[in-house]
C-alpha cells in the first residue's frame, strides 16, 4: 500500500508541475485577442479540386532546401535557397549569406532580392552582393524579415518587411502572438532611400505591382487577407482592401503582367487559429508545448488567380500525402506556373489548368 502511495504521489507531482509549466512558464510573446474573420474555407469558389496534382518537381536532388522564389531571365532559372545560396543551371551564382526569399531582376539586369536576414540587397551577373538598404530613412526602424518585391518602371523598388519585431525563424510567433509589426516599403535607387509606405499589417509578404503600375499589393498573411496601395491617380498614397475572407495563408503574389495576380497560399486557415483567435491565454499555453504538438500545416497544395478588381479566376488545389506543399511562391511564364517553397527540397512546374 505504501508503495502504491508514493506512485500516486509522483504521479500527482508531476501533474501538478506539468500544469504549473502550462500556465506560467514564461514565454517571448504576449499574445493579443483578435476577431478571425468570417471562415471562407466552405465558399464553392474555394472547392477542393485536383488541378495541382500533376505538378512536376525538378532540383530535388541537389543537396538544398528551401527554394523560396524562382525567377527566370533570358529562359535561365535562378533559384534561393534556405542556406543562402542562390542556384542556376550552372551551379551556384551567388551567396547572400543570409536568407533569399522574393527575387526579381531590375533593369540593368541585377538580380535584386529580398533578403530576411540581410535586407534588400542587389546581386550583379558576377554573383557579387551589394547591400540596398538594411532600414527604412522615413522611420529609422531596422528590417528584421525582408519577405519579397517588385520593381516598377522607373526602377523603384517595392518590398514587405514581414515583422520589425521578430526575425527569419521566427513566424510561427509572430502567428500565435497577432500583433501588427509589418511593413510595406518603397527604395529609390536615385536617391537611395528608403520609404516607409504602409505600416501595422499582420505579416507583410507578397508584393506585387498592377500591369499598368497604379497600384501595389501586399499580402497580410495572417490576417488572410490583401492589401492595395495607390502609387496614381485621385486615391495616390491611399490603401484599401483588396480581398480579404481568404481560405488559407497568403504568402508571395506575383503579376502576370496582364491582369492577374497569382497567389500562393501557404496552407489552408488552421481550426486551432481560428478557435483561438479571441483566446489568447490558450495561445499562450501552446506555445509552451513541444513545436510538434503546437498546429502543424498540412500537406495542401493550394493557389489563387485573382483579376485586377480582386475576383477569384481561378482556383487551384490538391490535397494529398504527396501534394507539393507547402506553396510559397506562383509565378507565369508563357503559359507555365513555376511554385517555389519555403521547405520542400524542389521547385515545381506545371501548364496552367484549364
Amino acid at each position: 500500500m505504501k508503495k502504491i502511495n508514493n506512485i500516486s504521489n509522483i504521479i500527482s507531482l508531476l501533474l501538478t508541475t506539468a500544469i504549473i509549466y502550462l500556465l506560467f512558464w514564461p514565454v517571448p510573446l504576449e499574445p493579443t485577442a483578435w476577431e478571425s474573420p468570417k471562415d471562407s474555407r466552405m465558399d464553392p469558389i474555394f472547392s477542393l479540386n485536383q488541378k495541382l496534382k500533376d505538378i512536376k518537381i525538378f532540383w530535388i536532388n541537389d543537396g538544398y532546401v528551401g527554394p523560396e522564389d524562382i525567377v527566370l531571365k533570358n529562359d535561365e532559372i535562378y533559384v534561393g535557397y534556405d542556406s543562402g545560396v542562390i542556384m542556376n543551371v550552372d551551379g551556384i551564382f551567388s551567396d547572400t549569406k543570409g536568407r533569399p526569399l522574393g527575387m526579381a531582376f531590375d533593369s540593368g539586369d541585377n538580380l535584386i532580392v529580398a533578403d530576411a536576414i540581410r535586407g534588400l540587397i542587389s546581386i550583379d551577373d558576377s554573383g557579387e552582393v551589394t547591400s540596398l538598404s538594411i532600414k527604412s530613412d522615413s522611420d529609422n526602424i531596422p528590417f528584421k524579415f525582408v519577405d519579397d518585391l517588385d520593381i516598377a518602371s522607373d526602377g523603384k523598388i517595392y518590398f514587405s518587411d514581414a515583422s520589425s519585431k521578430y526575425g527569419y525563424g521566427s513566424h510561427r510567433l509572430e502567428l500565435l502572438e497577432h500583433s501588427a509589426n509589418g511593413r510595406l516599403l518603397v527604395y529609390d535607387p536615385v536617391t537611395q532611400k528608403t520609404t516607409t509606405l504602409l505600416k501595422d499589417l499582420y505579416f507583410a509578404n507578397g508584393v506585387a505591382l498592377s500591369s499598368d503600375e497604379s497600384f501595389v499589393l501586399v499580402n497580410e498573411t495572417f490576417m488572410y487577407r490583401i492589401q492595395k496601395y495607390w502609387l496614381k491617380g485621385e486615391k495616390a498614397g491611399k490603401s484599401e482592401i483588396f480581398i480579404e475572407n481568404l481560405p488559407g495563408f497568403p504568402d508571395n503574389v506575383s503579376s502576370n503582367e496582364e491582369g492577374i495576380f497569382w497567389v500562393a497560399l501557404f496552407n489552408p486557415r488552421n481550426d486551432f487559429i481560428e478557435m483561438s483567435s479571441n483566446k489568447p491565454f490558450l495561445r499562450k499555453m501552446v506555445l509552451r508545448l513541444p513545436e510538434s504538438l503546437q498546429p502543424q500545416p498540412i500537406n495542401h497544395s493550394y493557389v489563387l488567380g485573382l483579376d485586377e478588381e480582386g475576383t477569384v479566376v481561378y482556383n487551384l488545389q490538391y490535397k494529398a500525402d504527396e501534394a507539393y506543399s507547402p506553396i510559397t511562391s506562383v509565378k507565369q511564364y508563357e503559359n507555365n506556373l513555376y511554385f517555389g517553397s519555403l521547405t520542400h527540397a524542389g521547385w515545381g512546374k506545371i501548364e496552367i489548368p484549364k
